[in-house]
């Protein structure tokens, strides 16, 4: 069973699954891990109102209850809808891939970016992320005008809420 617990990006738990976040990021990168930006995430920027950063908790390997993933959404610049909110730093260990740990962890950002007052949620990806590509389009997400200069980005994405 999955569930969630909310964490400052600086707390021990989330650096550590953040750690494994740019680590993976950098060595698939498609112009080598040197070319890849990592961009660490501020606090003061996912905590409430500004945003909210949230563990998967989940299991370990051995089956044992462990923080298997992490994300979170911050309030960005106001678009043409309204307050626009941004994913950042999605991130599942691999053997929870394929378990719907990732699309949980992205219905239940966006449920916490709406209770924050969200009226569009965008995020930026690389479109060497297949799987992560497929799943933002299966949950609504379609391609936008890029927002950021994100240099890791190739694809921008946004939904209305």
């Amino acid at each position: 069973m999955v569930t969630w617990r909310t964490a400052l990006p600086s707390d021990v738990s989330a650096r550590v699954l953040l750690d494994q976040y740019f680590t993976a990021r950098a060595l698939g990168f498609p112009a080598g891990p040197d070319a890849y930006r990592r961009s660490e995430p501020i606090d003061a920027e996912f905590t409430p109102p500004a945003g909210v950063f949230v563990l998967v908790e989940g299991e370990n390997l051995s089956g044992e209850p462990a923080d298997v993933g992490c994300g979170g959404v911050r309030r960005i610049a106001d678009g043409t809808l309204g307050a626009r909110f941004e994913v950042k730093h999605l991130w599942v260990q691999p053997h929870t891939r394929r378990l719907g740990y990732g699309r949980a962890l992205m219905t239940e950002l966006t449920r916490r970016a709406r209770a924050l007052g969200a009226a569009e949620l965008v995020l930026d990806t690389n479109e060497s992320l297949d799987a992560a590509g497929a799943l933002y389009r299966s949950l609504g997400f379609a391609p936008i005008e890029p927002y950021n200069d994100n240099p890791n980005a190739t694809t921008w994405l946004g939904r209305t809420l």
